[in-house]
């Protein structure tokens, strides 16, 4: 029987989110069963999961209540409130976190889920509480933020990231669809279930953890690549300047042509407000390199948990390695064969001018007798 190998802060998530949820649901259990004599509405099983008189202010973060537990920032995006919700994210977890973890490392991953769960969260319970005093009608209940939809628009960002070519098939390849199409795709369909299903806080935490992750993994995560613009060395760089991840690459083609010069607006006004760095060439030129490395990795290598992914992923660096030494020496090559002709021409050249000044010489050795005679 094959052993599950978990990274470390994938397996410490993954059991944060099992225990957090499972004490929600004991407390909001314990809360529910005391006020069933005063709450006669309480004693139906769909008002116990769908209403947020049960929520946990301490545990789940709830506009207008939750501020003074700040912690709940944090704790309300490990909170599920359902079996099916909270397989659903620890499903998400187990591989989606294995997967990032291995390849950025723990310290990089966790630096990750707390910006793409911990923002998402702070804005979209500013929205409410502004929306709240604005409207000056504040509810008694109101609608608790938990869950890790955030996070989970964030991985499908990090993956589109890191495999946007690799294809995945459900329904025994009924139903095909590529990473890279995923996130907006995860977005549409929480702006969806908003009106429909009245899921409106995963159309914020969705929208706004596809633009946390997007943004820090665009602009501000520090990453170390190797290409032959930085002259095969590692090099650390910020951000990823890719063309793959501008963020009209999250569209489809046939809208690239009117979105990319919005984009290109947004971008210019961002830089001259200094709120982004410009991207140099030599900076695009890397990215592209490591982001087409990256596809050539795929997305099972790393995903194999026996030692064979960690095996294939050695010989996919080595390879890589090699190839960018290739590249190095036939660049040496190049140069040297561009720089011989010259020298060539040079020698001859040189060679001409002794010729001449013999010849020189000569004539002038032969015209002194002459002029001596005379």
């Amino acid at each position: 029987m094959a052993r599950t190998n978990l990274p470390p802060f994938t397996r410490a998530l993954l059991l944060f989110i099992v225990s957090l949820s499972a004490l929600n649901a004991v407390l909001r259990a314990n809360k529910w069963r005391n006020s069933l004599d005063s709450t006669p509405s309480a004693t139906t099983v769909d008002n116990y999961l769908s209403s947020p008189q049960w929520a946990i202010p301490y545990l789940v973060f709830i506009p207008t209540k939750s501020i003074v537990f700040p912690w709940t920032a944090l704790t309300g995006a490990l909170v599920e409130n359902n079996v099916v919700a909270l397989a659903i994210s620890g499903g998400v977890i187990f591989f989606g976190g294995r997967y990032l973890e291995r390849a950025w490392g723990s310290k990089e991953f966790g630096k990750f889920v707390l910006f793409v769960t911990i923002i998402p969260n702070i804005i979209t319970f500013s929205i409410y509480a502004a929306w709240h005093t604005l409207v000056g009608n504040t509810p008694e209940y109101p609608t608790p933020l938990n869950g890790l939809v955030a996070l989970e628009a964030g991985f499908l960002v990090s993956l589109k990231q890191l495999v946007p070519e690799h294809t995945v098939s459900i329904f025994k390849g009924v139903i095909r669809m590529r990473i890279k199409h995923f996130p907006a795709v995860f977005v549409l369909a929480n702006m969806l279930s908003g009106p429909l299903l009245g899921t409106d806080t995963a159309l914020w935490l969705s929208l706004f953890g596809f633009f946390t992750s997007w943004i820090y993994l665009r602009f501000f995560r520090i990453s170390e690549i190797t290409s032959t613009a930085t002259g095969g060395d590692a090099t650390i760089m910020k951000g990823d300047a890719s063309d793959t991840f501008a963020f009209v690459a999250f569209f489809p083609d046939a809208i690239h042509p009117f979105l990319a010069p919005v984009c290109d607006v947004v971008y210019s006004t961002l830089v001259q407000l200094r709120l982004c760095t410009p991207f140099s060439d030599e900076a695009i030129e890397a990215g592209n390199e490591s982001a087409a490395s990256r596809s050539e990795g795929g997305l099972p290598s790393i995903m194999d948990g026996r030692g064979g992914g960690r095996r294939a992923e050695a010989e996919r660096r080595r390879a890589l390695a090699l190839k960018a030494l290739d590249q190095r020496l036939n660049a040496a090559a190049a140069s040297r064969t561009t720089t011989a002709p010259v020298t060539t021409v040079q020698a001859t050249l040189s060679g001409d001018s002794a010729d001449t000044g013999v010849g020189a010489g000569q004539l002038e050795a032969d015209t002194t007798p002459k002029e001596a005679q005379a």
